[in-house]
């Protein structure tokens, strides 16, 4: 109701409360653990005073928080649980505080407790989060408190009889308008401001509603009953049509069904007619059969006749099989000729084809041998790259492993003096030695043939001189050269010898390079079995590592068949580490530096189960020859059997699925099986099988890759001891290679003299004078070049010296550079590898290519010349067929003459016959003619008889539609009747015509009419007059809120000014008490109403201040509690608790706000707190707060003086001290 706007309480109350503290007591709140029950408490003015941290503020929060205080942030707490003692964990888990009301007057009492003389209310809280309020020893709600101590002004969570510390200094710093906020609290208009909000959003609501009903009437209402309406128009025309509709229908099907009678009565006639026709064609027709068959008679008389006339001679028989058989023997050969001519044609074709395609395939054949010369020359170039990168790869590799374990991996002839930089630096020493040999070798020749040259240049003039000289010479070079011979036989060492040895070195080699890369492919594709680890120790023996247990497992090719059964019964456990002892485990572990997670099995430490050989025995006789235990297929070293007895445990391997169903599932065995495609059964009633493992077959992997690492450690071996020869045999090599070289040298000395012997002149000698020239200027290029290879094998040495000494000196860098080095060239050598695999792949398929395309070039030449041979043999073979056929084509027309001869005889016979073929002829079609009129008629019988019956189902059908047929046909066509047919005024035409229209206008109307349009045009009438009734009350209810709120404003601003004024007064009274001589007020800022703020100007003297800032602390603080004093005197409460509200004021101005509540305050109990003598020494009763042996008591005071009562409390403290310390 809108009344209810207009019921505010004024803002005095003029009752006297008289619900004062009588008792407090408190148990585990804040700092009282135990039970402290404060009494004596006086009606009017009470003080708490306490040194700081006592626990004097404690009490006023314990009253607060009595009377239903939420906010834990005014009792200076984060949390419920802060409030009890320690936070709970000293032993007190709870905290209560009780209250005694004073309630002896029942004319101010609370309603409902007006017989009780005291009210009792008790607030509790328990860890963890439990809170309950008592009423007079009752269980009581929350709201039910805050309800009571809201009817007697005590509404704790709106407060205006609570001042806490702070407040003085907040209202120091308001605004005007947070001034007359104040000021609306106290005089009670908020509450008129809240009411006339409720009923702006009171009357907003109306307003929408108002909108909502007129949009309803407007949008919906109203067109909707415009439609309704037209709706019942056309629903009424509707029925009118339908009965309408009805008369003519009953009109027509009247007519129709008369009409069917007429026509039923005349079907049956006709039907009568068309059975005497058809008797009497049946009579004619068996007439006809009679004369027909008696012609066939007549004609099978005259063949025989005829026949036997013809069986005379026989030969007209002869004569037209001959003429059949010639048909048959031409037709035969036309169809050979378009064959051969057929085949010539796709012959000639096909050579075009062909000839065509291999004029392109030399097309191709050329431009292919150029890709492939283009491919070839780019395969040699990047092949001797590789292998010269190859080489001096090994050399670095060499190098590094040589300086990093002190060992060569190599024994080859250029380590002979050790690895690494002593071995390159031997072998620089070596190639220096060699040029140097070279040199000497070179320059000992160069002397021989310039002296031979010189010597010839002297035999040239004068040969027959030296003719007998070289004679001599000759038989002592021969000596010489045969005592070489001996000398080299001698030697262990001969050419064929050093060709297989470097062969054999050779293939050992590419052997060696070959299984290298096979093995590195095959250890790429099965990463698992990499295990890489850094020694956790120096000296550390890496043969207690003894490696993954897949890769010391050896399988028999026998049993690869079984390899997916053995890796499923070993599982993850393939991949297991197998070390001797748990200490080894532990040092990998810890200090191996492991790349991936791994389980390690120490042979000490594992527990190995086996198959049992009695469930062994019992099942292979359930199973016989189809069972074996798993770890009896595979072999490995005597040292890791614990560890493959642990992998492969009591897992049988069988044959098939039954076998290892029966054996796992019988009760004697009962051991894990698995079948060889990889199902396993598990006694314990699984299964586990379907598609295979995606590792499956990698044992017979690891098994390839060990016997790819066998043959590469063996070609290795072979390689290092053929080194090993060759090193052993080097001095015998070398002395054989010294005595070839003079064998050579002698030789071609002992040729000379040959020569020379054997006749020269001085043209022959002087040739070879020349030739000898061009040999000595060879020789010195040779000198030249070995002194070169001597000079760069001296700088090499040099050098690999200062490398040598760099490495000592910084091992660390050099190896890392080394390494680096080495990377790089493998990096280079692998993309090197990868071009030159692809460089050989592609000439390799050019080559194929080109030889697929010289094939196809053959085979297309002699495919071409085959086919031209083909064409030709049968072009030959048509020509004499068509020869054949044209002799027997001759042939064939003279047996047709013949037989039209033979025939002409036989003509009598043929005309008679003819004559009874048309006799019988005619006498089939007068048959089939009346066959026909038989029909025909049979037809247009089953028409009518068709008819009849539709007819008649018509007439079923209208009885059975429409009912009343039956009982008004004994009226159709009467006259004066509805059914009168013959009534001048019915056409019958017209009548259908008009139902038919209305028919389809009843269509049309009918998705249109709406047949509950008379209810729903009621419903929605009614709806329209409640909601213009509705429309009518909301406006009125509109009007009278907008009266309410002026109402409201004219009550609020009256009560504002009225409180105003007694706030003003009484303020300026308060300070002037307080300060006397001075006087304040509140008053509108210039040029605003009282509505708009308020301001306080203060007079000191004589003289108003402009500002508070002019005024000092002491006189600001005064200020504002002059200004809290009068506003709590607009609405007076039974109680009031202040916290120190004169921390800031002297001790004069302290005594006069002491005077001042009982002065101006009679009737209200003061609770305040205080450190000041002057405010206390005027209250009625003083509590003392003392804190003692870590918690909080109280003592009430009623004889007292400041002085004794701080010396008191310090020496209290000070004894205090001491305690503490004695404890400690």
């Amino acid at each position: 109701s809108t009344d209810l706007f207009l019921n505010a309480s004024l803002p005095y109350i003029d009752a006297t409360l008289t619900m004062r503290i009588e008792e407090l007591v408190i148990e585990g709140f804040k700092s009282y653990p135990v039970r402290t029950q404060i009494t004596g408490w006086d009606p009017s003015f009470n003080a708490i005073t306490g040194l700081n941290g006592s626990g004097k503020s404690n009490i006023l929060d314990a009253i607060c928080f009595v009377l239903g205080l939420t906010d834990m942030s005014k009792m200076r707490a984060q949390n419920q649980q802060e409030l009890i003692y320690k936070r709970g964990t000293a032993g007190v888990t709870k905290a209560s505080v009780t209250i005694v009301f004073d309630n002896s007057d029942r004319s101010t009492s609370p309603v409902g407790f007006e017989d009780l003389k005291q009210i009792t209310v008790t607030r509790q809280i328990a860890l963890p989060n439990i809170s309950k309020y008592l009423l007079n020893g009752h269980k009581s709600q929350q709201q039910q408190i805050h309800s009571l101590f809201q009817s007697v002004q005590l509404n704790i969570n709106n407060p205006n009889f609570v001042i806490m510390q702070g407040r003085i200094t907040k209202v120091l710093n308001m605004r005007p308008q947070e001034i007359l906020g104040m000021v609306e609290e106290a005089a009670g208009t908020r509450m008129f401001e809240d009411r006339k909000e409720k009923a702006k959003r009171t009357m907003g609501k109306k307003e929408k509603k108002v909108e909502e009903i007129t949009a309803l009437l407007d949008e919906e209402i109203i067109p909707k009953l415009d439609n309704l309406r037209a709706e019942k128009r056309s629903y009424l025309a509707y029925q009118k049509a339908c009965t309408e509709i009805e008369r003519l229908t009953r009109l027509l099907k009247a007519y129709q069904w008369t009409s069917l009678q007429s026509q039923l009565k005349e079907r049956e006639a006709t039907i009568a007619t068309h059975q005497t026709t058809l008797q009497e064609l049946a009579e004619s027709r068996e007439a006809m059969v009679k004369e027909g068959e008696e012609a066939e008679k007549q004609k099978v008389i005259v063949e025989k006749k005829r026949d036997k006339e013809i069986e005379k001679g026989g030969k007209l028989k002869a004569l037209e099989a001959a003429v059949e058989s010639g048909e048959k023997e031409l037709a035969r050969f036309v169809a050979q000729a378009e064959i051969k001519q057929g085949t010539i044609d796709e012959e000639e074709k096909r050579v075009k084809e062909l000839e065509k395609a291999l004029a392109k395939l030399h097309e191709s054949l050329e431009v292919k041998r150029d890709e492939v010369a283009k491919l070839s020359a780019n395969y040699t170039a990047l092949k001797e790259n590789q292998t010269a990168a190859q080489t001096k790869l090994e050399t670095s590799e060499e190098l590094l492993q040589t300086l990093i374990t002190g060992l060569s991996s190599s024994t080859s002839s250029g380590s002979l003096n050790g690895g690494g930089y002593l071995g390159q630096i031997a072998q620089a020493k070596k190639l220096f030695a060699d040029a140097a040999t070279e040199e000497e070798s070179a320059k000992v020749r160069l002397t021989m043939v310039e002296k031979e040259c010189k010597d010839k240049e002297s035999k040239r003039k004068a040969l027959e001189k030296e003719g007998g000289e070289s004679e001599r010479a000759l038989a002592k070079g021969k000596k010489e050269v045969d005592a070489l011979r001996k000398k080299v036989e001698s030697s262990g060492w001969s050419s064929e010898k050093e060709e297989q040895e470097d062969r054999r070195a050779k293939q050992l080699r590419e052997e060696v390079r070959r299984l290298t890369d096979e093995y590195e492919m095959l250890k790429q594709n099965l990463t698992a079995l990499d295990f890489s680890y850094s020694d956790p120790s120096p000296n550390f023996d890496r043969n207690k590592v003894k490696g993954l247990v897949a890769s010391l497992l050896s399988l028999d090719e026998a049993h690869f068949n079984k390899t997916t059964a053995l890796e499923i019964s070993a599982g993850a456990k393939l991949w297991n580490v197998v070390v001797e002892d748990e200490k080894v485990a532990s040092q990998l572990l810890n200090n191996g530096k492991l790349k991936k997670r791994v389980t390690i099995i120490p042979l000490n430490k594992i527990n190995a189960s086996g198959v049992p050989p009695a469930k062994l025995a019992k099942a292979k006789k359930l199973a016989p020859g189809k069972v074996d235990a798993a770890i009896s297929l595979v072999g490995y070293p005597e040292e890791v059997s614990a560890a493959m007895s642990y992998v492969f445990g009591s897992t049988l391997i069988c044959a098939d699925d039954a076998s290892a169903s029966a054996v796992a599932f019988n009760k004697e065995v009962g051991l894990y099986s698995v079948s060889v495609d990889g199902t396993a059964y598990d006694p314990s009633g699984t299964l586990s099988g379907g598609a295979a493992p995606s590792g499956s077959g990698i044992l017979v992997k690891v098994q390839k890759l060990k016997e790819v690492e066998r043959r590469l450690k063996e070609a290795k071996n072979a390689l290092a001891n053929l080194e090993r020869e060759a090193d052993r045999g080097r001095e015998g090599r070398e002395t054989w290679k010294k005595c070839i070289r003079e064998l050579e040298i002698k030789e071609h000395e002992v040729r000379l003299l040959e020569e020379q012997v054997g006749g020269g002149d001085a043209a022959r000698l002087g040739a070879e004078v020349e030739a000898l020239k061009h040999t000595i200027a060879d020789l010195k290029q040779a000198v030249l070049d070995a002194q070169k290879k001597q000079k760069d094998a001296s700088a090499e040495c040099r050098k690999l010296e200062k490398d040598m000494n760099d490495f000592k000196n910084n091992k660390d860098s050099k190896l890392k550079e080394l390494k680096s080095d080495i990377a790089k060239q493998k990096a280079e050598l692998t993309k090197q590898a990868a071009v030159v695999k692809k460089h050989q792949k592609d000439l390799q398929t050019a080559e194929l290519e080109l030889e697929q395309i010289e094939k196809d070039i053959k085979a297309s030449t002699a495919e071409v010349n085959e086919a031209k041979t083909a064409a030709t043999k049968v072009r030959s073979e048509l020509e004499e067929l068509r020869g054949s056929m044209a002799s027997y084509q001759a042939t064939h027309d003279k047996n047709i003459a013949k037989l039209q001869k033979e025939r002409a005889a036989l003509t009598r016979f043929d005309e008679e016959l003819s004559a009874l073929e048309r006799v019988i002829e005619d006498k089939k079609q007068e048959i089939a003619d009346l066959d026909l009129q038989v029909g025909q008629t049979q037809h247009t019988m089953k028409n009518f008889e068709k008819d009849l019956a539709g007819i008649e189902s018509q007439l079923k059908k209208l009885e059975s539609k429409y009912t009343w047929i039956e009982e008004e046909k004994q009226h159709f066509g009467k006259q004066g009747t509805p059914y009168d047919f013959n009534d001048p005024n019915v056409d019958i035409k017209k009548t259908a015509d008009k139902a038919r229209e209305l028919e389809e206008a009843q269509k049309g109307m009918s998705k249109k009419v709406n047949p509950k349009v008379v209810t729903m045009l009621e419903s929605v009438e009614k709806k329209e007059t409640a909601l213009k009734k509705m429309l009518s009350t909301v406006l009125k209810d509109k009007t009278k809120i907008e009266k309410t709120i002026d109402e409201l404003e004219t009550h609020k601003r009256a009560a504002l000014e009225k409180t105003w004024e007694k706030v003003n007064g009484d303020f300026g009274e308060i300070f002037a008490e307080l300060l006397p001589g001075n006087f304040a007020k509140l008053q509108p800022p210039e040029g605003q109403d009282v509505t708009q703020g308020l301001e306080v100007k203060v007079r000191l003297g004589s003289v108003w201040k402009e500002s508070l800032t002019e005024l000092s602390g002491g006189q600001r603080s005064l200020i504002a509690l002059s200004l809290i004093l009068s506003l709590l005197q607009v609405k007076p409460a039974p109680m009031y608790i202040l916290d120190e509200i004169d921390s800031a004021l002297d001790l004069s101005h302290t005594q006069h706000i002491g005077q001042l509540f009982k002065n101006r305050f009679k009737g209200s109990q003061f609770i305040v707190v205080s450190l000041k003598e002057g405010l206390f020494t005027n209250a009625n009763v003083l509590f003392r707060a003392r804190f003692r042996d870590g918690t909080s008591v109280v003592e009430r005071t009623a004889q007292r003086s400041a002085s004794n009562l701080y010396e008191s409390t310090s020496k209290e403290n000070e004894q205090e001290g001491n305690r503490r310390a004695r404890k400690k």
